[in-house]
C-alpha cells in the first residue's frame, strides 16, 4: 500500500467523525428532538411585579394539558421560566441561559417593554421563535420573528379616553402614569382622541417604577379637579394611588390599563377599594369566567393540574400567549422547523382562542386593535361596559 492510499485509508474515517459531529451540533441547535420541543419564558416571579408572574405560570398550564394529551405528533413540551424580577438586565441573563444552555426553540410571552427590549435583538439575531410579549409599546414592531397580541398602548389610550369622554360624559380628564414608553405611548392615544373632542389633558403627571410614596401626585392630580383619571401603572402603584386619594377624599373616575384587569387581585391589594370605587380598566379577553367550551375546559385543567394557582386573568393571558405556538406546532406536522413553524404563524386567519381574534400574515405581525372596556363590580366581578371597539385613530 503506497502512501496515498495509507492516507485516504486514515482520512476516510476522520472525515466521517468531523461531518457528523457537526451535523450533530446542526441538530442539537434545532430547539427540539423526536421526543421534546423546548419553549421558555421570562416573567417577575419574585419583585416588584410579581402579580404578573403568573402568566408564565398559565402558559405551563397549556402545556401541561397539551403533555396530557400525548404531545404534538409525538413530542412532549419541555417547558423553562426563568424569573427576572421585572429587571432587564436579568431578563437577558435568563434568556441567554435558556438560548445558549437550555436550546430552546420558541419563547411566549414575557412580562415588560423594558425586559423585552432587553432581549429583542439577541432574539432576533438567533432566530428565535417569539409570539405574545406581554405589552403592547410600538419598539417592537419590524421583527420577522416575534408575533404580538397584545394590543398598541396607543390603542388601550384612545378607547380608554373614547369611553370616558364619548360614554361617560367626562370633560376633565387627567392622567397618572408610569415615566417610560408604556405610559408615553398610552399617552398618545389619551391625546389623540382629547383633541378629536377638542379637549385637553388637565394634567399628565409621571410615577416611577420604584416609588412607594405618591402623596405629592395625587395631590396634584386633586387640585385639577379631574373628574376622570386615566392610569397607566403597575399593580403596586395603581394601589398607593388609589389608597391615597381615597384618604384625601379625591373620588374620581379611575380607568387603568388592561394590565390590571384581575379585579379580585387588585381588590384584595387594595383592601376592597378596587371594587368599592368601581374601578374600569381596558381588557382584551373574554371575562375568566366566560361559560364557553375552550374557557370551562382550561378551568377545569387548571382546577385538576395547578390545584394552587389562582384561575386568574393574569394566569389566563400565558394561556393566551401560549396557543399559537401550539396551533402552528400541529400545523406543521412531524417534519419539525422554526421556518415551517415561521410559515404556520403568518398564515394565522381570524383564529380565536381565549383571547383575542388573530391575523397575522409575513409582512404585518401586528395585534389586534379591539378592546372591551370592564368595570370592577362590587364583589370584585367583571362588569362588561363597553363590549369590543376597534380603535380607528391613525397614531401621529
Amino acid at each position: 500500500m503506497n502512501v496515498k492510499k495509507v492516507l485516504m485509508v486514515l482520512l476516510v474515517p476522520l472525515l466521517v467523525l468531523v461531518f457528523s459531529t457537526v451535523d450533530g451540533a446542526a441538530q442539537k441547535q434545532r430547539g427540539f428532538d423526536d421526543k421534546e420541543i423546548r419553549v421558555g419564558q421570562w416573567g417577575p416571579q419574585s419583585g416588584p411585579a410579581a402579580a404578573w408572574g403568573s402568566v408564565a405560570r398559565g402558559s405551563k398550564l397549556l402545556f401541561d394539558l397539551v403533555n396530557e394529551e400525548g404531545g404534538i405528533h409525538g413530542r412532549r413540551i419541555k417547558y423553562f421560566i426563568r424569573d427576572d424580577q421585572y429587571n432587564p438586565s436579568q431578563t437577558m441573563a435568563g434568556v441567554r441561559d435558556l438560548v445558549d444552555r437550555q436550546d430552546v426553540f420558541a419563547f411566549v410571552g414575557g412580562v415588560g417593554t423594558a425586559c423585552g427590549l432587553a432581549v429583542q435583538k439577541y432574539l432576533r439575531q438567533n432566530k428565535i421563535i417569539w409570539i405574545g410579549v406581554c405589552t403592547g409599546a410600538r419598539d417592537f414592531q419590524n421583527n420577522p420573528w416575534l408575533w404580538q397580541m397584545w394590543p398598541d398602548y396607543f390603542d388601550e389610550g384612545a378607547i380608554l379616553t373614547k369611553h370616558a369622554v364619548e360614554n361617560m360624559g367626562f370633560k376633565k380628564i387627567a392622567y397618572l402614569y408610569q415615566n417610560d414608553d408604556w405610559g408615553a405611548d398610552a399617552k398618545a392615544g389619551v391625546d389623540a382622541v382629547l383633541k378629536k373632542n377638542n379637549l385637553e389633558l388637565l394634567d399628565a403627571i409621571p410615577v416611577e417604577p420604584t416609588e412607594r410614596d405618591l402623596s405629592s401626585q395625587v395631590s396634584r392630580l386633586q387640585a385639577t379637579g379631574a373628574e376622570a383619571v386615566i392610569g397607566i401603572m403597575a399593580p403596586t402603584q395603581a394601589a398607593i394611588a388609589l389608597r391615597t386619594a381615597v384618604s384625601l377624599g379625591f373620588t374620581p373616575q379611575w380607568l387603568h390599563s388592561y394590565n390590571l384587569c384581575d379585579f379580585a387581585m387588585m381588590s384584595h391589594i387594595t383592601d376592597g377599594l378596587w371594587a368599592k370605587e368601581g374601578v374600569m380598566t381596558a381588557a382584551f379577553t373574554p371575562p375568566i369566567d366566560a361559560d364557553t367550551p375552550l374557557m370551562n375546559k382550561y378551568r377545569d385543567a387548571a382546577a385538576r393540574l395547578a390545584p394552587d394557582e389562582r384561575w386568574g386573568i393574569f394566569y389566563l393571558a400565558g394561556v393566551v400567549v401560549a396557543e399559537p405556538l401550539v396551533w402552528a406546532l400541529e400545523e406543521v406536522g412531524p417534519n419539525l422547523s422554526r421556518e415551517a413553524v415561521r410559515d404556520a404563524l403568518n398564515s394565522v386567519t381570524n383564529r380565536q382562542g381565549v383571547g383575542p381574534v388573530l391575523t397575522w400574515t409575513e409582512d404585518s405581525h401586528m395585534p389586534p386593535r379591539k378592546l372591551q372596556v370592564w368595570q370592577c363590580g362590587p364583589n370584585a366581578e367583571t362588569i362588561v361596559v363597553q363590549d369590543w371597539i376597534e380603535n380607528d385613530l391613525t397614531r401621529p
